[in-house]
């Protein structure tokens, strides 16, 4: 995993010249940069609405394409940069583009929790791993490694698992009642609903599958007004119960 900064320069994220080199041996070279090293991995940005334009415009390009053109000094490079681009950030410190929020396959909305039970649960969490973070870990290694197990045994049946057509159409018609824009929100539910399937086991994708994800996939493709916030999946879920069939949600 590569951690991209805020700070960062257009030539830290891309690549450049290797200064080095060229004082050393008088050669021109690249030095590849955190989009090469990415490559086949995952870009994390921390505060990602807060990310400068011009890098957005960088990572908006390789996104689209897979590949990283650098023209530095007389050096014309072009690499491959396909990776899994997570970003987090507070939208009350300002809003994410347009552009950009359409590359995220899946959002997720973080809440604190309400119900002192809960909140006294994490405080003690918070203060035992505090205390002894090794034997913290330790306490959940067996359900960690249940959860990788899954994981593993997912990546294996995910190329046989199959959508049957009438939940494909289904899922393009709650896409096209939600007014989605473009096909990326048919593209990633469909594959979403595929993953979901293949962690629980099965080959075959069911309502329950497409219902697990669907909002996670289409609720921030829905914002017309940029004034507007995100919904929180109540009217993807209500669209889901008519087109599906559900006269009450799914749990």
């Amino acid at each position: 995993m590569v951690d991209l900064p805020l700070g960062a320069t257009e030539d830290r994220v891309c690549g450049t010249i290797d200064i080095e080199k060229a004082l050393t041996e008088g050669t021109k070279a690249f030095e590849p940069g955190l989009l090469a090293k990415a490559n086949r991995g995952i870009l994390y940005v921390d505060e990602v609405n807060l990310l400068d334009d011009h890098l957005v415009d960088v990572l908006l390009d390789s996104a689209a394409s897979g590949w990283n053109t650098v023209e530095r000094e007389g050096i014309s490079i072009c690499h491959p940069a396909r990776f899994i681009l997570i970003g987090s950030g507070n939208p009350e410190e300002g809003e994410l583009r347009p552009q950009l929020l359409d590359r995220f396959g899946m959002h997720a909305q973080i809440r604190t929790v309400k119900l002192p039970e809960e909140r006294v649960k994490v405080v003690e969490e918070r203060t035992e791993f505090d205390s002894n973070p090794k034997a913290f870990r330790a306490k959940y290694n067996a359900a960690q490694n249940d959860v990788i197990e899954k994981v593993t045994a997912a990546r294996a049946l995910l190329p046989e698992v199959e959508v049957p057509m009438e939940i494909r159409l289904k899922i393009s018609q709650v896409c096209a009642e939600l007014d989605v824009d473009g096909l990326r929100g048919d593209l990633v539910t469909t594959r979403a609903s595929r993953a979901a399937a293949a962690y629980r086991g099965s080959k075959v994708v069911t309502d329950e599958d497409v219902y697990s994800v669907i909002s996670l996939c289409l609720r921030h493709r829905l914002r017309k007004d940029p004034m507007a916030t995100i919904d929180e999946g109540s009217r993807v879920h209500e669209i889901f119960s008519s087109v599906f069939g559900y006269e009450i949600e799914i749990e």
